[in-house]
């Protein structure tokens, strides 16, 4: 039960507060055998003696000078001054605390042990002191000590919560349940009636095989907070868990009769149903549940993902499933929550075009959801649909201007429709949202696709320097790579660069007939002709022959290469494929090749 596993959570974190405290030292052996009662009577004492005004000052400069080295780390020099504190006082409780600390770290317990003993001892009025002595009992697996310590505490600081969480797991881990029930009503007298220490007392009740008081807990608990509903509800799913189904049912009824819209009535009535087999039930309280405004969107949301579940495990009949959504989309909604799981489900399904109008109601909703924009996105450039790509990504860059993906997809959008200038303002202003956390391969192809642009204005100088930056964030850009190259080899500038940039691009994709096609052009822009004719023949025989470019340039390297009759079959190929040049015209009036 969720409410048992709540509360054991609170003691065992307790348990771990007080664990943390152990400190991991202590020096000369003591009377260890002692306990703590009788160490209570010692410190009485002791505690009289008393040093002279100049050995305090001694004690109280060497005790300051050790602790500054080790909070410096010098631990060797602290020990030697603990130590040296414990001459001038063997029985200062400060100095016996703090060297116990060592001996701990030093794997010397039973000095160590001996040492926190002497210490409580000296101090039986430090809480912390005691509480150290504790955990260590605890942690040493010492369950009988540690409980005679934290027992001794709680008369002494009945005020203080810690010493009752440890010893409710203390009890707990040897099984003694009638003082596990002894220390949990200490608690409540100090905390008061709580539902955590109710299910506590509850869950051992029923460990202690005493059902009567069980039950009797919970129904206290729910008489202490007779106008909070919620407590009668966790009586009503004590009983239905436990196999008082009427009883659950009666209990139910009795908080629906004075709160009719009680979201955790109405889920527990589901359950019940569920539980006793009235399927068809259980089905109308779920539609009652989820069309219920009064009940929270988490809740509606965990039913929906166990409804899911059992589906995908029995018949995996997702009609059952869309109509439960499709009834929750009709009413109004205050978070996105709902449509998301929808969204989900139905791509999951594989009905993306379903999922289309769920996905524009969560940005009716929510107009900066990412997610949902992005998931529109993907459907519209899947389909090449770049006006609908448009209409998504203009508004995103309003609502989430940080997502460079928008701008990107808008940019590249409005050039694929001949919207340069658009394009090129939209390139612009998504480099303007760059960011060192930004993603450098979109940033490369910002600068990659704004330097295609700039090269169709004729803006030459622009175009390679966007293609540079591009190459800052990717070196491994082979779009840049290739255009980059092209057209630095189509004006004859740089062609060293040029061939180097293109064999990247050939080397990463060998069979890509435009980057073979490219390599080939710069080699015979170098004069390289037997070696560009190798790499052209490559690129007709990866796809090269689809291109009247290719085709030509495939022409003008066989006629460097001497292969004048061939040339001639390629330029009147081109020619036939549409290309207009009228430069290849005059290639095939004169039958050679002749340069642009």
């Amino acid at each position: 039960m969720k409410q048992q596993n709540t509360l054991q959570h609170a003691l065992l974190t307790g348990i771990l507060l007080i664990l943390t405290i152990i400190i991991s030292s202590c020096a000369s052996p003591s009377k260890a055998s002692k306990d703590s009662k009788s160490s209570k009577r010692k410190a009485k004492v002791t505690a009289v003696e008393t040093l002279s005004p100049e050995a305090q000052r001694k004690y109280d400069y060497f005790f300051l000078e050790a602790a500054r080295m080790k909070e410096k780390g010098d631990y060797d020099a602290a020990f030697e001054l603990y130590k040296h504190c414990l001459q001038i006082n063997p029985n200062a409780a400060s100095a016996l605390y703090e060297i116990a600390q060592f001996y701990l770290f030093l794997k010397q317990l039973e000095t160590g042990l001996s040492c926190m003993i002497k210490a409580v001892e000296e101090a039986p009025d430090n809480f912390w002191y005691k509480q150290t002595l504790a955990a260590f009992y605890q942690s040493n697996r010492n369950v009988k000590k540690a409980i005679e310590v934290y027992e001794d505490m709680f008369e002494q600081f009945p005020g203080r919560q810690e010493s009752l969480l440890a010893l409710i797991d203390l009890y707990n881990r040897v099984k003694d349940y009638p003082n596990v029930i002894h220390t949990l009503d200490r608690l409540e007298a100090t905390q008061g009636k709580s539902e955590q220490i109710s299910m506590e007392k509850f869950r051992i009740y029923l460990t202690m095989g005493d059902d009567k008081k069980a039950f009797r807990e919970i129904e206290n608990l729910a008489k202490e907070y007779p106008n909070d509903m919620r407590y009668l509800s966790i009586l009503g799913d004590v009983y239905l868990n436990n196999g008082k189904t009427q009883e659950a049912y009666d209990t139910y009824q009795k908080v629906l009769a004075i709160e009719p819209n009680n979201a955790m009535a109405l889920l527990s009535m589901a359950t019940y149903y569920d539980k006793t087999g009235q399927k068809e039930l259980y089905r109308q309280q779920l539609d009652t549940v989820l069309l219920n405004k009064n009940v929270d969107t988490d809740a509606k949301l965990t039913i929906m993902r166990q409804l899911i579940i059992q589906s995908e495990q029995s018949d995996k009949d997702s009609t059952q499933i869309i109509a439960l959504f499709d009834a929750m989309m009709k009413q109004k909604l205050e978070d996105a929550q709902i449509p998301m799981l929808y969204t989900q489900y139905l791509i999951s399904k594989g009905m993306e075009k379903e999922s289309i109008p769920v996905l524009n109601r969560i940005l009716e909703i929510d107009p900066e959801n990412v997610a949902a924009r992005l998931q529109l996105l993907s459907y519209a450039i899947k389909d090449n649909n770049y006006e609908e790509v448009i209409n998504i990504c203009e508004p995103a860059i309003e609502y989430s201007p940080e997502t460079l993906e928008f701008y990107f997809y808008l940019g590249l959008s409005y050039f694929q429709t001949d919207k340069k200038e658009d394009a090129l303002k939209t390139f612009r202003k998504g480099v303007g949202m760059v960011s060192a956390e930004s993603n450098k391969l979109v940033v490369s192809d910002f600068y990659s696709i704004m330097g295609d642009i700039y090269h169709e204005k004729k803006m030459a100088a622009e175009s390679y320097a966007a293609y540079d930056s591009a190459l800052v964030y990717n070196p491994d850009n082979i779009g840049a790579l290739n255009n980059y190259a092209y057209y630095l080899s189509v004006e004859r500038k740089d062609l060293d660069k040029a061939e180097e940039m293109s064999y990247k691009t050939v080397k990463a994709e060998p069979k890509n007939s435009t980057y073979l096609d490219t390599y080939a052009w710069i080699l015979f822009e170098k004069g390289k002709y037997a070696e560009a004719k190798i790499y052209i023949d490559d690129a007709m025989k990866n796809g090269g022959e689809e291109s009247d470019v290719i085709v030509e340039h495939c022409g003008d390297i066989y006629f460097m290469n001497g292969e004048k009759e061939e040339a001639l079959k390629f330029w009147f190929k081109a020619k036939e494929m549409g290309c207009e040049s009228k430069t290849l015209d005059k290639k095939i009036e004169r039958k050679k090749y002749i340069a642009e």
